[in-house]
């Protein structure tokens, strides 16, 4: 409705005023109507940018919430009360920030502007940059030239970011060093393989002390540790990688054999000392070394040797390497001192092993992983229904009790524990008259002691599956690129697979840790992965 000129009003009569009113007062409330809805969109969009942002919304008072103390007092579950598990939620955009762009839209003649429909989009931006950094120089009175110092983070001639984005790749990417190159040189980076491979492996003395300090920092204060070991090439001969940890840390080693000893030089964590003290001795009587031997080693004046080249001549002047005996009195010997050495140095304190039964790894407080133990009833071949039917039915017992045993942890109680030692007796003392189950579980039950270390330490798990998760990026990487050519290179795909499997237990982005360590510019802080071990590390 049209409004009449001002001059016009006095001539209208009271029902055409009346109607005059009425059209405005509608009109009135169209605009108000038209004003909540933009204001209602406007809000809308801000809640959405800010939840997009990582930040916090409006908040709802309407909703009536408990208070922080009740909801304390409440049971959490990961399961809904229609009894369907939850999702995992809305994933924010919180690194990212929000660039608006309109969108417009051509509408026929009359149309009415409603507002925006938001459609995000997640895109990235990779180019070359190229930096030439003019530092000044100067020539002081007495003819020294000062030249301004090189930004943090710039280490030779590649940046930090471009640094980062390689050892990302090819660590957690699993990319190979000629994709890599071929890659770079598609954004434009002008870099050949040498020098990937120089990026790969100079200059990261830190990186490997630090995953050794994670290893030091673990054994020292856990309380269990799971064990695992798989094949890994080496300048082009047959190796093995070896995997210590636990769901606060993991460490991994290349070496050329997978003996205890070996693995006992693992456990000493860069130490490289040999000891012969309370705990050497132990060791060497419980593996039957001849008690002569543990004599003149026991009264020798020399207790600490620095290497190994002062521990071989120490044995030389006792006249152990001279003997021809079983068991070899030299390895025994060197075992023992090994786990002396462990053991002074402060590791493994009451710590239990939990492995797979392989033998290298029975030293120590030593459990056994339930899953490899029920795996060799599973695999065992059977050839007529009644071995098939023992199996099977052996399996379901195993199984059960399996299930026991969780429930023992989560709640554990002397009388259960008795009847689980009990029970176990009764399952693996069976005959089933299947020759060939019957001796593997007379096996299983020679390891009692082992399968139910965990009855005496709840807190331990039931198996090495953290283990046998990790190990497989080993063997990825050993499919895609082959084996290392260098000592070098070795060292330092083992640390950086250390440090990228630590930062997963603590929720740590890799590619922040990279930035942080590598100083690039904006990147978070990540604390020193060895201070977060020992700080949530299981007290052993």
């Amino acid at each position: 409705m049209s409004k009449p000129p001002s001059h016009a009003l006095n001539d209208l009569s009271n029902t055409e005023l009346k109607e005059l009113v009425l059209g405005l007062l509608g009109e009135v409330a169209a605009l108000k109507q038209i004003v909540a809805e933009q204001k209602q969109l406007i809000g809308e969009q801000r809640d959405e940018i800010a939840r997009l942002k990582g930040l916090k919304g409006r908040p709802d008072i309407k909703a009536s919430k408990p208070s922080g103390m009740e909801r304390a007092s409440q049971k959490k579950a990961s399961w809904g009360g229609d009894g369907k598990r939850r999702g995992r939620g809305k994933k924010t955009l919180s690194r990212v920030m929000v660039e608006d762009r309109i969108i417009k839209a051509e509408g026929p003649v009359g149309s009415r502007f409603k507002g925006y429909e938001d459609f995000v989009i997640q895109d990235l931006v990779i180019q070359p940059a190229a930096i030439r950094l003019r530092r000044e120089r100067w020539v002081t009175p007495d003819g020294r030239t000062v030249v301004a110092p090189l930004p943090d983070g710039i280490d030779g001639h590649f940046g930090p970011e471009l640094r980062r984005f390689v050892l990302a790749l090819y660590h957690q990417g699993q990319v190979t060093v000629a994709r890599l190159v071929t890659l770079l040189a598609a954004i434009g980076i002008e870099i050949s393989e040498r020098q990937v491979v120089r990026s790969l492996i100079n200059d990261q003395d830190r990186f490997i002390e630090e995953a050794r300090a994670i290893l030091r920092t673990g054994l020292t204060n856990a309380a269990w540790v799971t064990v695992d070991d798989t094949g890994a090439r080496h300048k082009a001969v047959n190796g093995f990688c070896t995997q210590i940890g636990n769901d606060r840390f993991a460490f991994f080693a290349t070496t050329g054999s997978k003996s205890r000893r070996n693995f006992l030089e693992l456990l000493r964590a860069g130490h490289g000392d040999y000891v012969v003290n309370a705990e050497a001795l132990a060791y060497m009587r419980n593996r039957s070394l001849a008690g002569p031997v543990i004599r003149m080693l026991a009264e020798a004046g020399d207790k600490r040797f620095a290497d190994q080249a002062a521990w071989q001549a120490h044995l030389e002047r006792l006249g152990i390497t001279d003997l021809k005996v079983t068991p070899d009195p030299v390895l025994i010997a060197t075992e023992g001192a090994l786990w002396g050495s462990v053991k002074a140095h402060g590791l493994l304190p009451d710590t239990v092993i939990v492995s797979d039964d392989a033998g290298q790894f029975n030293v120590g407080r030593h459990g056994l992983c339930w899953i490899h133990s029920e795996r060799l009833v599973h695999k065992l071949d059977t050839f007529c229904d009644l071995h098939r039917a023992a199996q099977q039915r052996q399996r379901h017992l195993i199984w059960d009790f399996y299930d026991d045993l969780k429930t023992y942890c989560r709640s554990p109680s002397r009388q259960r524990r008795a009847a689980l030692r009990v029970r176990f007796d009764r399952i693996f003392k069976r005959r089933t008259g299947f020759a060939t189950l019957d001796r593997l579980l007379a096996r299983l039950h020679a390891n009692k002691a082992e399968l139910l270390m965990v009855l005496d330490r709840p807190e331990i798990p039931l198996h090495s599956n953290g283990s046998e998760n990790d190990i497989r990026a080993v063997v990825t990487k050993r499919k895609i690129s082959g084996g290392t050519r260098s000592d070098r290179g070795r060292d330092c795909r083992d640390a950086f697979l250390s440090l990228l499997k630590t930062c997963d237990r603590h929720d740590i982005s890799f590619w922040d840790y990279l930035g942080a360590r590598l100083a690039a510019a904006g990147a978070k802080a990540v604390p020193y992965l060895p201070q977060l071990v020992g700080q949530r590390c299981p007290a052993a």
